[in-house]
């Protein structure tokens, strides 16, 4: 069995990876799903300095801190720069990288600049000296996908405005060939990768594995059977 850390996008908590991570521990895997600081039932964390290396940092001392080895390292959307991030940290600790609908960056790129569908939707705010943006009641049906009335009912006030720090910082690699060697899987959902700028669409089709699921952004959610079975399939990948 595989030992999954899930890793959520913009907004979001570990809470998003619940139906998702029951199917998973059902099958037997063990599943870790971290809330990054400032989000989730960590929002109170929240601080000026609140960005992209702290989140990375987030992942990378739960895989210290709780010995984690051999992992499949799952992000969605946002989630796919942080986990890019902090396989770069511990690479000898991670087994394959898994991009659900999520941004696929570059060296030297901010999220900002691989989704750059973002900056159309650019609602942020200052509050407390912090700019947030994805505010919930804007982003649940546009970008999330929960059109579900009772899914968005269970979602909407769980759902945080988002530091746009972390968005805005770019990703600095420290080891990109160690990074590389790592075996990748990517699941787009098809209306995420429409919007893709067409220079970079080629990005979300390179690995060996890449899968469709053809439903909102959210799709931990909306389709937990489908990423469930999904993950199973990549953990089994040789």
């Amino acid at each position: 069995m595989a030992t999954f850390v899930l890793v959520h996008g913009g907004g979001h908590g570990g809470w998003c990876w619940q139906p998702v991570a029951r199917r998973l521990r059902k099958t037997g895997h063990e599943v870790h799903a971290p809330t990054l600081t400032g989000l989730g039932e960590r929002r109170h964390l929240l601080t000026t300095a609140t960005g992209l290396d702290t989140h990375i940092e987030d992942v990378a001392q739960v895989l210290f801190h709780e010995d984690l080895r051999d992992v499949v390292l799952v992000g969605h959307s946002y989630g796919g720069m942080v986990i890019t991030g902090a396989a770069d940290r511990m690479p000898d600790r991670i087994a394959r990288l898994v991009f659900l609908d999520a941004a696929i960056p570059l060296d030297g790129e901010a999220l900002l600049d691989s989704s750059p569908g973002l900056k159309h939707f650019d609602d942020s705010r200052e509050v407390d000296g912090v700019r947030l943006g994805l505010w919930p009641e804007n982003a649940i049906g546009p970008l999330y996908g929960l059109t579900d009335p009772e899914l968005a009912a269970w979602a909407l006030p769980r759902l945080a405005p988002h530091p746009w720090k972390t968005f805005a910082d770019p990703l600095r690699l420290t080891n990109p060939e160690a990074l590389a060697a790592i075996p990748r899987a990517i699941v787009n959902c098809p209306q995420s990768l429409a919007r893709r700028p067409p220079e970079t669409r080629a990005r979300w089709l390179d690995a060996p594995y890449v899968r469709e699921i053809d439903t909102g952004h959210d799709l931990m959610l909306t389709e937990p059977d489908q990423v469930a079975r999904m993950l199973d399939e990549i953990a089994g990948l040789s």
